[in-house]
């Protein structure tokens, strides 16, 4: 049987928030009985946004995962009895077995689930399931989706073969990947948000230098080989924590840097020859 799936590139995700804002214009003031109660205005963050700054001026960037409930196939609740997951594999928080025990909350690995104080229940991210339900709802996808302006966020109704194949070829990963939850929220390019970069530039006489030849090693080993570009800089992301050799050719200048990656990303600044 299909089952629903979201997928976020986290290249195009520039923070515009516009899934968060969607969300609540949905559910702020609006009852989906079945589905689940009016959203708080405040507080509640059903597709989150979650930011990460790596490196420093000027080689840095800043990251953006959105983060909405996972509808995870071992999803918590639904082991613990306050939520059901259906055929299509949306997970939907029981309104009335929930109501009232707010350790409901805690329950999500993921942080996705949020107490409301004035209904005295649990809630978080439907999927919109009641627009996915509702024929006449001519977009087909949830509003969030539906209202990602750089297409970074997709829902797709696939059978698992399907969404297995798509998994392999896009290269799509699941956030925390450790708690064994089997998500049906997959990411691409995961690794900008989780893992780090070395970078750095390099100057000849003063000058920024292209086309030299900088290479990554680990224990010997060859990991990745570059030219610099026009400002004669280089990068090298994706990286775990761990020690590596930068070795560099420019014009028969030759260097090697050691560095050590351990929970952040580094900027070499400018290695001048």
């Amino acid at each position: 049987m299909k089952q629903w799936y979201l997928v976020h590139d986290v290249r195009w995700c520039h923070d515009c928030n516009n899934c968060l804002m969607s969300c609540k214009d949905e559910h702020v003031g609006n009852e989906w009985p079945g589905y689940t109660e009016s959203q708080p205005r405040h507080g509640h963050r059903w597709v989150n946004v979650m930011r990460r700054e790596r490196g420093r001026y000027a080689r840095n960037d800043y990251i953006y995962l959105t983060m909405p409930c996972q509808h995870c196939e071992k999803c918590p609740l639904v082991a613990a009895g306050y939520a059901t997951r259906r055929d299509d594999g949306i997970v939907l928080i029981d309104m009335d077995k929930a109501r009232g025990k707010k350790e409901v909350a805690d329950m999500c690995p993921y942080g996705a689930v949020y107490y409301n104080e004035e209904k005295c229940v649990a809630q978080k991210c439907t999927m919109c399931a009641h627009l996915l339900d509702d024929p006449d709802w001519t977009p087909g996808v949830p509003r969030c989706v539906h209202s990602c302006p750089t297409k970074a966020l997709q829902a797709y109704h696939l059978d698992p073969v399907e969404m297995g194949a798509m998994i392999e070829t896009e290269k799509l990963e699941v956030y925390r990947p450790e708690l064994g939850l089997n998500p049906h929220v997959y990411y691409k390019n995961l690794f900008k948000f989780t893992k780090n970069f070395v970078a750095g530039g390099i100057l000849i006489d003063r000058d920024c230098y292209e086309g030299a030849t900088i290479e990554l090693r680990q224990d010997g080993k060859l990991i990745e080989s570059q030219k610099t570009n026009f400002f004669g800089d280089f990068k090298f992301d994706g990286l775990d924590d761990g020690k590596y050799v930068i070795s560099i050719d420019a014009d028969g200048h030759k260097r090697d840097i050691d560095v050590e990656i351990a929970g952040e990303s580094l900027n070499l600044d400018y290695i001048e020859f």
